[in-house]
C-alpha cells in the first residue's frame, strides 16, 4: 500500500495558520480551525505538526525563514536603499488591517517571550531583519542618502521606533497604522539626512 498523496502544502497549511492568528490569536485559534480553512481535519494536523504547539512553532520558523526572500523582493522593487529599508521597516505595519489583529500578534508576541522555544525563532527573526535592514542602511550611507552613521546602531532605533510606534498606535488609535509608523520614521530619519 503507497502513503496517500499529500494534498495541501505545509506552507499553504501555515499561511492559513498566519490569517487565523491574525482573526483570533493564538489562544483562541484551535487545530479544527486552521483545518477547516484549507479542507483538512484537525488529525491530519496533528500528524503533521503533532500539536498546536508544533503548529505554531512552525510557523514562527516560516516567519524567520521568510526574511531573506521579502528582502530581495523589496530591494529588487526599491528606487534606493533607503526607500527599501523604509519598505522593509513598514512591511509588518502595512499588514495590519486593525487594532484587534494587532492585538493577536501582540499575544503571539507574549508566548516568544514566556516560552524558550519560540524566543528562539524570534530572536532569529530579529537578528535576520536587522541584518538585511543594516546592509539597506549602509548601502544608503555609501550613496550619500543618509550621513555617515553606526548602521548597526541605526538599524536596532528604526527597529525600536517602528515596533513602540506600533504599540502607540494601537493605544492611540489615530489614523492608519502604516501612516503613523512611518511618521515616527521619518522623524528619526531626517537626523541622518544630509543638510
Amino acid at each position: 500500500m503507497s502513503p496517500r498523496k499529500v494534498t495541501v502544502s505545509d506552507n499553504d497549511i501555515l499561511e492559513a495558520t498566519a490569517a487565523a492568528v491574525a482573526e483570533l490569536g493564538p489562544t483562541r485559534l484551535t487545530l479544527a480551525e486552521v483545518a477547516g480553512r484549507v479542507g483538512l481535519a484537525a488529525p491530519t494536523l496533528v500528524q503533521r505538526f503533532g500539536s498546536k504547539r508544533g503548529l505554531l512553532l512552525a510557523l514562527a520558523s516560516m516567519g524567520t525563514e521568510s526574511t531573506a526572500s521579502e528582502f530581495e523582493s523589496l530591494r529588487a522593487g526599491a528606487s534606493s536603499p533607503l526607500n527599501a529599508a523604509v519598505r522593509l521597516l513598514l512591511c509588518f505595519p502595512a499588514s495590519i488591517e486593525s487594532p484587534d489583529v494587532l492585538s493577536n500578534h501582540l499575544a503571539f508576541l507574549q508566548i516568544d517571550l514566556n516560552d524558550g522555544e519560540f524566543r528562539g525563532h524570534a530572536a532569529n527573526h530579529s537578528r535576520s531583519f536587522r541584518t538585511a535592514l543594516r546592509g539597506l542602511l549602509e548601502e544608503a550611507i555609501a550613496n550619500g542618502e543618509l550621513r555617515e552613521a553606526d548602521s548597526d546602531r541605526l538599524a536596532r532605533a528604526l527597529s525600536a521606533t517602528a515596533g513602540g510606534s506600533m504599540l502607540a498606535w494601537a493605544i492611540e488609535r489615530e489614523g492608519a497604522l502604516v501612516d503613523w509608523v512611518r511618521g515616527d520614521l521619518e522623524t528619526v530619519l531626517a537626523r541622518f539626512r544630509p543638510d
